[in-house]
């Protein structure tokens, strides 16, 4: 299938899919007119990648697992040519905790200004960052 057809055929975009490409995540091969061609696989592999990217992950985590992304990752499937093994997300889920942590940091400190500004000057007990 050509790229529109698979762009069509997963609800993504054609840029998307040459992003994927160039970040070593889809392959294609090339007609003899230059178009790309991708094999029947292809929808799976981009879908995966949707998924795996809306789960958190990067295109460099994708890359450590690519050999899978052509397989059904949904249902505990773990795939062991790849290293699809839990290490993977365990350290994107510690990542994002510890943004979450800093984040709400910030939340606070900031809403503790906007307190201050609509209620005058800090209260008692309350320090000021």
């Amino acid at each position: 299938m050509r790229i529109g057809e698979l762009a069509r055929a997963t609800g993504t975009t054609t840029r998307a899919l040459r992003y994927y490409e160039e970040q070593g995540l889809l392959r294609s091969r090339r007609s003899a007119n230059g178009y790309r061609e991708y094999g029947p696989e292809a929808a799976r592999v981009v879908d995966n990648i949707r998924l795996l990217l809306a789960s958190g992950l990067t295109s460099e985590d994708l890359r450590a697992i690519g050999a899978c992304l052509g397989d059904e990752l949904l249902g505990g499937h773990v795939c062991p040519e790849s290293g699809l093994k839990t290490e993977v997300f365990e350290q994107r889920l510690a990542l994002l905790r510890q943004r979450i942590s800093e984040l709400v940091v910030v939340h606070d400190r900031l809403a503790d200004r906007l307190d201050d500004l609509q209620h005058g000057a800090p209260r008692p007990g309350r320090a000021v960052a």
